[in-house]
């Protein structure tokens, strides 16, 4: 059976998939000030952070409509898996829902599944990939949805980003029980529990709560050896690389990945932060 994967913009797919035409990736809109910008193949990460820095107004986003998802399963694939970003922090999971039901009144019967992936950046991408993996298996449709959401289920999200700003002030952060000090440089560890950010741990100054993450993520890890380490970094390598040395020195995931992180990552993560997925 064929297959498409659909995923939003927050989805930081490996460069090598973000034009293969087994996916296709349906934006979301960017808002800095007065400027839109489409979150798609024609993002400028470095202008776009020089907009928000030259801003004072907070970045935002906006999810796509249902129409735009229900042109992207307008496919000739038989079974379509979609993947969104979580549903506490964005409306892109309902727009995807909607858009089902409108294809339906359109189109008629197609093997649709939304996965809403409870994570954001590279969690998106970690379960489009495994999407991927199992449909080229030829597993039926149903074995793949059954698979795919257990899969969610066991996957960790962890973050550590220079500032929770964009995220507090677009409310973002209603799982955290407490924002720390920032006039301290105290920087939370956070994580996605059931979808939504709270804070795990915390480390005075970036480097610091780095390496308490990659302790988290040693502790907590199953089966590594099954398990691909993924990570979303907003313009810093090498401090991605860094994070990924450590981890890898720690555990023994099957591979590591470093991504780019597209516009709605850059958006609220930030400059400078990185997001973990496993």
């Amino acid at each position: 059976m064929s297959y498409k994967i659909v995923v939003d913009s927050c989805c930081d797919l490996p460069e090598e998939y973000r034009k293969d035409p087994r996916f296709q990736i349906v934006p979301l809109i960017l808002q800095v000030g007065p400027y839109e910008i489409i979150d798609d193949e024609t993002f400028d990460q470095k202008d776009f952070l020089a907009k928000v820095a030259a801003s004072d107004d907070c970045a935002r986003s906006a999810c796509p409509s249902p129409e735009l998802f229900m042109r992207a399963y307008e496919t000739d694939a038989d079974d379509v898996y979609v993947v969104t970003l979580s549903s506490k922090l964005s409306g892109s999971y309902n727009s995807a829902l909607l858009g089902k039901s409108l294809y339906h009144e359109e189109h008629g019967p197609k093997n649709i599944h939304i996965v809403d992936s409870l994570s954001a950046c590279c969690g998106e991408a970690q379960i489009a990939l495994k999407a991927m993996e199992l449909a080229d298996t030829g597993m039926p449709f149903d074995e793949v949805v059954e698979k795919l959401e257990a899969y969610r289920d066991g996957m960790n999200t962890y973050f550590v980003l220079d500032s929770l700003e964009t995220l507090r002030k677009n409310g973002r952060l209603t799982g955290m029980k407490a924002i720390v000090a920032t006039t301290l440089n105290i920087k939370p560890v956070c994580c996605a529990v059931k979808g939504e950010v709270a804070q795990r741990s915390q480390g005075i100054g970036i480097r610091k709560a780095l390496i308490k993450m990659t302790e988290i993520v040693a502790q907590e890890i199953i089966d590594p050896v099954e398990k691909t380490l993924m990570i979303t970094h907003v313009n810093c390598y090498e401090r991605a690389a860094v994070v990924k040395d450590i981890i890898m020195k720690k555990v023994p995931f099957k591979k590591a990945i470093i991504v780019d992180a597209a516009g709605v990552s850059t958006t609220y993560a930030g400059d400078g932060g990185i997001v973990v997925t496993c």
